[in-house]
Parts: C-alpha cells; sequence; structure tokens
C-alpha cells in the first residue's frame, strides 16, 4: 500500500480557511471554564431533563435546518438561543469539536468514528436515512477524463482519492473489495474533501484518477463540463452510504441544560427534514438557489437526487451498520475497533422518529416549546 501527499500547499490553504472559521466562533476563556464545569454534571446513564435555565445556548453546524427552520419561523419560541456555525462535513466538525467551540453537528457515517480514534469522545442524538438508498446514493465514483477506466474492473493501479476521516474513504475501500483488489493494488492518495469542488478539481487536474463525488450537483456540473473530453461517473457496488448523523461532544451531553435543549433541537431537526420532503420545489429555491447559488434546474437536481428521508425509531440497523464501517476502517486504516453502540446517545432515539411522524400527521402542530 502507498499513501502520496499531492496538492500540499491547496489542502493547507484549505484547513487554513477552515481554522479561520472555526476560531471565528471561539468562546471567551470565562465561557471555557464554565462548560468544562458543567461537564462534571450530568451522568450519561441519567435521564435527560426536560428544562433548562434561561441563557441556554447550542452552538450548531446544520446550515439546511438552519434555513428551513428561519424560513419557517419555527426558532422564535424556543426556551433557548441557537448560535449557527457555517460548519459542515467531517473534517470541518472535527476540528471544532477539538477547539470545543461547537455543541452539533452533523455529517456521514465516519466522522463521528474517526473523531472517537483521534480522541474526541462523541454521541450521536439523531439518525437519518434514505429511502430506497441503492437508487439515491450520496456519492458516485467520478473518473478523470484521461483515466482510461470504463468500469470498476479497471481499478488496478489507479490513484485514487482518499479520505480516511470521512464516508468517501469507506467508499473507496468498499469498492475495492467488491472487486476483489486491497489497497496495495492501487494508490491512494489521501485527500481530504473540503468542498464539493475540491475532488473535481483534483481529476481535471491530474491529481487522481478516480474521486468519489456527491451524487447531487457534483456529479451534475462534472458530466456538464468534462464527459465531453473523457469524463465520467460510476455507480459504486450495491452498498448504502446514506447514513446522516446528528453528533454532540460527550461533554456537551454531560451539560444538564444543553442536554435538555438538545431533545427539542432534534425534533426541530427531523421536522426540517420532513418539510423538506413536502416542499421540493421551495427548498430549491428557498436554499440551493438564494443560498447556495445553484440554478434553479441544478437546485432542483440536488433535491431529487436525494431521495425521500427516513427517520429511524429505532437505531439497531444504524448501530449495526457503524459496526461494520468501524470493523472495515479499521482492519484497513490500522485502528483499533469498539462497540458501535457506545457511539449512540439512545435516550434521544424517538424523539426524531416521533417528530417526523407527527409532522405528516399535522404540518402545523403545537409549538414545540409547549410539548
Amino acid at each position: 500500500m502507498s499513501f502520496t501527499r499531492t496538492g500540499v500547499v491547496a489542502i493547507i490553504a484549505v484547513s487554513l480557511g477552515v481554522s479561520a472559521g472555526v476560531l471565528a466562533f471561539a468562546p471567551p476563556q470565562g465561557q471555557l471554564k464554565a462548560d468544562r464545569a458543567a461537564a462534571q454534571g450530568l451522568p450519561l446513564s441519567a435521564p435527560l431533563p426536560a428544562s433548562m435555565p434561561a441563557g441556554t445556548t447550542l452552538v450548531v453546524g446544520d446550515p439546511v435546518t438552519q434555513r428551513i427552520l428561519e424560513h419557517n419561523g419555527w426558532l422564535k419560541d424556543l426556551p433557548f438561543q441557537i448560535r449557527w456555525a457555517q460548519i459542515t462535513g467531517g473534517p470541518g466538525v472535527t476540528e471544532a469539536f477539538h477547539a470545543r467551540v461547537l455543541d452539533v453537528g452533523t455529517g456521514a457515517n465516519i466522522p463521528p468514528i474517526h473523531a472517537t480514534w483521534v480522541g474526541i469522545p462523541v454521541r450521536t442524538i439523531a439518525v437519518r436515512f434514505r429511502d430506497a438508498p441503492l437508487d439515491h446514493p450520496a456519492f458516485e465514483l467520478a473518473v478523470a477524463p484521461q483515466a482510461g477506466i470504463n468500469s470498476l474492473a479497471d481499478l488496478r493501479g489507479k490513484r485514487i482519492a482518499f479520505s480516511p476521516g470521512q464516508v468517501q474513504g469507506e467508499i473507496v475501500l468498499r469498492a475495492l473489495e467488491a472487486q476483489g483488489l486491497s489497497k496495495a493494488d492501487v494508490k491512494l492518495v489521501e485527500l481530504p474533501s473540503t468542498s464539493p469542488d475540491f475532488y473535481i478539481n483534483a481529476l481535471v487536474g491530474g491529481m487522481v484518477d478516480v474521486a468519489p463525488i456527491g451524487a447531487g450537483a457534483p456529479v451534475k456540473r462534472y458530466l456538464e463540463r468534462y464527459a465531453a473530453s473523457g469524463g465520467k461517473v460510476l455507480r459504486h457496488p450495491g452498498f448504502r452510504d446514506d447514513m446522516i448523523n446528528l453528533f454532540v461532544r460527550v461533554e456537551t451531553l454531560q451539560d444538564p441544560a444543553k442536554a435538555a435543549a438538545l431533545r427539542t433541537y432534534v425534533r426541530l431537526w427531523a421536522r426540517a427534514a420532513e418539510w423538506g420532503d413536502a416542499h421540493p420545489e421551495e427548498l430549491a429555491q428557498m436554499y440551493y438557489v438564494r443560498n447556495q447559488g445553484l440554478s434553479p434546474e441544478d437546485a432542483r437536481y440536488v433535491v431529487r437526487a436525494a431521495g425521500h428521508p427516513a427517520i429511524p425509531g429505532d437505531w439497531s440497523e444504524a448501530i449495526r451498520l457503524q459496526q461494520a464501517s468501524i470493523d472495515l476502517m479499521a482492519r484497513e486504516i490500522g485502528h483499533k475497533s469498539f462497540d458501535a453502540a457506545t457511539l449512540f446517545d439512545r435516550r434521544y432515539e424517538a424523539f426524531a422518529a416521533t417528530e417526523a411522524a407527527a409532522y405528516r400527521a399535522d404540518p402545523v402542530p403545537v409549538a414545540l416549546a409547549q410539548r
């Protein structure tokens, strides 16, 4: 096996950009000390508090949910405050958790696993899948224009973008496994996927031959720009890559006030997902066009590509899938395996699914603050 680190200057620039964003949310030292004191409070086995003192604040990195909640006016009656951080994706969330400037992060299945391996204790407090996940994958494998790859059987000897702290890394390993290949049969180029276009730039810049990219707008843009010169996209083998986790630092859960506020935020998160599913055109215009700058056509494509959300009330399957991911990544990148159940705080297990069902039954339910 060989890992290469190309494009170092570009990676450092991206990393510095993330750090600058994190520092912008850094709390004062007095608040850090207060947080540390609070972290000695609520045991993880204790019942969740139902109320919180005035002034309770959650710092949340969840831009899509943020825009939906603001768009619908669902924040005005909350008994706590939310401070929004424009931080998403595994590397950004992990760095923000390490700096202790973020309470709630969102990401695919690998970031909570990776956080654990780098010494940041976290727990998942909500899980979302996609209906028909094999028909609506989150990622596909993009092939560079001059790579000479026509199918997954042609991967041997090729340079493949690899991010061990993100789901993209697991996708690469599972694609190789499905073809009977090992890491020694290819060249894994360790690159974090820090933006939707980062891997596309690596492909067309000649850094890699293959890279997993988002199955929504990134795939559409890549084919529009580079299919004529030989770029293509291959569907990865039949495994699901659709798990989304809402996860938090353990010390956030040990703060009784924040633990109580998270009960409500999980429900808001689920309600936002259901609203987006019920209003696809409005979501496309409100978030992807006005906020992300996509064309109306691209925005609709992104929403369609994501399919419909599926929020489970039982996390047994999520834990099983996480265990399989832990075991694979541990074996392939040299980390110690651990029990996936320790990644989940099952005190929150029912909240998201119950709220999703309540929204589907009545899109204008009683205010969360009153329940």
